[in-house]
């Protein structure tokens, strides 16, 4: 099922062993607080789990922007991580049957920084950071997942922050009155106080405040994006220079005082024992934790929150965020400098449905996930994704796209022909590869850059490429692309820069490992080259695997796994994506995105 996926795909991958004993020499002052870190021989990092950057969101304190913790000078041995934010699932069949709690104090980060002799850096070197924000559809995940393979891939050259924020209805209740009486995209700002406290304070743990790149996958990288856009870019680089957007997830984001989000909010009151209109914001703040959390997770998992959506998510605010991202970056009135931005070959098939079967059934998918289309609208979209027709070479049988054609992600994947496809590269092109491709040429021109890559190992589903950097790697990664890969990030937050060496991208495995790669000198994205670096593999033995929406794909292992990097025109590519991506863009007053 789906939600097994965002269990399984969205909360830590992996969880580090214990450390060693906590060193006193460890011991970093906050003026808030003192927290002792613990030495890991295996991995050379010193490590601090557990650190509270915000005060309890408890109380009084719920849906209000986060505040400073108060004085505790007890010492801390930062060993463990803090609990996870309260969880809630999207509506999937079977989702409402399984109530994941947690804890609403929740805002804790966690620190990873090289041992001095095991950076390129002396024992004074400040190292370059970055700073990872977790995906799960702002309903699901934390900030436990373990960094220790990422900082060895990238040479023990920089630190990694991962940081939590509430989730779900805590941190993303929207109406007027929360706005009257607390604050907007609540879980938004607690991103940006983690964001304040890396400024304040990283360089207590070897990290640079002036070097400081932002990270996210899916909910992750929409955050980024949002980040990107806050304040209408008036921010700079105040609090980072750099940005990496994987699969940036961006679903509809109505204004606060729409009227989904508005029904969201009284539903949300009535489960929880308060009223179901007027002034219901004290009563909210007066219920016990397990009684709002069950009520958002009754609110989320059952309709009408639309198939596979959160009830949750971001909203346009009118301050933080003044509008629908769609709009805003087309302004390219951006904060930071820089962007890595990636997209999966096959990022559309978790969340719609998997019985669209006619063009009658995909109108109805259309009419529910996107309320405010008009007739008009929903014609103009079938025209611009013209063909359901199964490729006449496919015989109703899937395969993995070329990019190029004949058949093309419109109307074929491993997964799904016909309608069913054709839904499936709606959704993936409207959430998640249109915003990646915006927010590219956003960030082009003057001094600003952008590169930009789509991740199609088989089967490349929208989050897959997450355990190659992170790890642990899925079979179907080859050690020369978990190495290359994690370089490629590595490369960008230390050195401004994608570009790998030919011996890095190509692999100890391939037959010339000093040929030319296009990956050792990745061009800039432009709008007269909209440059697509497609990271791939050839070679392996096939076998089948059940993917995670419950249908068999090929896909490919050792021996033999090389990589196989290419070049592509990213608006060429899968049968004209560019065009239909400024379909997306002048939808925009009808799909607030």
């Amino acid at each position: 099922m789906f939600w097994n996926f965002l269990l399984l795909g969205f909360l830590p991958l992996f969880h580090a062993a214990e450390h060693d004993a906590p060193s006193p020499d460890l011991t970093v002052d906050l003026g808030y607080g003192l927290y002792t870190g613990v030495y890991n021989a295996s991995t050379s990092l010193n490590v601090w789990k557990g650190i509270r950057f915000a005060a309890p969101p408890l109380g009084k304190l719920r849906w209000q922007a986060p505040e400073r913790p108060a004085a505790d000078r007890t010492p801390a041995v930062a060993d463990k991580f803090g609990p996870a934010c309260p969880q809630v699932l999207s509506n999937t069949p079977g989702a409402n049957l399984v109530f994941v709690p947690g804890d609403e104090d929740c805002l804790f980060l966690n620190v990873y920084s090289p041992a001095a002799n095991a950076s390129s850096g002396g024992s004074g070197s400040l190292l370059p950071v970055k700073v990872v924000i977790h995906g799960g559809g702002y309903g699901l995940g934390d900030g436990a997942t373990d960094m220790s393979g990422f900082i060895k891939g990238s040479g023990h050259g920089l630190v990694v922050v991962t940081i939590q924020y509430r989730l779900g209805a805590f941190g993303f209740l929207a109406s007027p009155e929360i706005r009257s009486r607390g604050a907007l995209n609540a879980g938004i700002l607690d991103q940006r106080f983690a964001l304040e406290w890396v400024q304040e304070h990283i360089h207590k743990f070897r990290g640079d405040p002036e070097r400081v790149t932002i990270a996210g996958l899916s909910a992750g990288g929409g955050s980024v994006l949002l980040h990107a856009i806050a304040n209408d870019g008036r921010d700079g680089t105040r609090l980072f220079k750099n940005l990496i957007a994987a699969s940036p997830w961006v679903p509809t984001q109505p204004y606060y005082n729409d009227t989904v989000p508005t029904r969201h909010y009284y539903d949300f009151s009535s489960l929880a024992g308060c009223p179901s209109r007027g002034a219901v914001f004290e009563c909210l703040v007066s219920k016990d934790s397990l009684v709002l959390q069950y009520a958002a997770h009754l609110v989320s998992t059952n309709p009408p929150t639309p198939y596979g959506n959160w009830a949750f998510m971001p909203v346009t605010d009118g301050s933080y965020i003044s509008g629908p991202p769609s709009v805003v970056l087309k302004r390219g009135q951006m904060n930071g400098l820089r962007v890595l931005v990636g997209n999966n070959a096959n990022e559309g098939s978790l969340i719609p449905p998997g019985n669209i079967v006619t063009q009658d059934d995909l109108i109805a998918w259309l009419k529910q996930s996107f309320p405010s289309l008009s007739q008009a609208n929903i014609t103009n979209i079938l025209e611009a994704y013209p063909s359901a027709e199964v490729p006449t070479n496919a015989n109703a049988t899937g395969y993995e796209t070329s990019g190029y054609g004949p058949g093309t992600a419109v109307n074929i994947s491993q997964v799904a022909t016909g309608q069913q496809q054709r839904c499936y590269n709606i959704y993936a092109e409207a959430a998640v590869i249109c915003p990646s491709y915006w927010i590219a040429s956003a960030f082009h021109g003057g001094n600003k850059a952008a590169y930009h890559y789509q991740y199609s190992v088989p089967f490349a589903l929208h989050g897959a490429d997450l355990s190659a950097y992170y790890g642990p790697p899925t079979e179907n990664q080859g050690p020369d692309l978990v190495n290359a890969f994690r370089k490629i990030y590595g490369n960008f937050v230390i050195s401004d820069d994608p570009s790998i060496s030919d011996r890095d991208a190509n692999g100890p495995s391939s037959l010339n490992t000093n040929a030319p790669n296009p990956a050792s000198n990745w061009p800039r994205w432009t709008e007269d080259n909209p440059a697509l670096l497609n990271l791939n593999q050839t070679g392996g033995v096939p076998y089948t695997a059940i993917s995670l929406i419950g249908k068999p794909v090929t896909q490919f292992r050792d021996p033999g796994l090389r990589n196989n990097f290419t070049l592509a025109n990213a608006y060429a590519w899968e049968g004209g994506r560019g065009r239909r991506c400024q379909f997306w863009r002048d939808l925009s007053p009808y799909v607030p995105q």
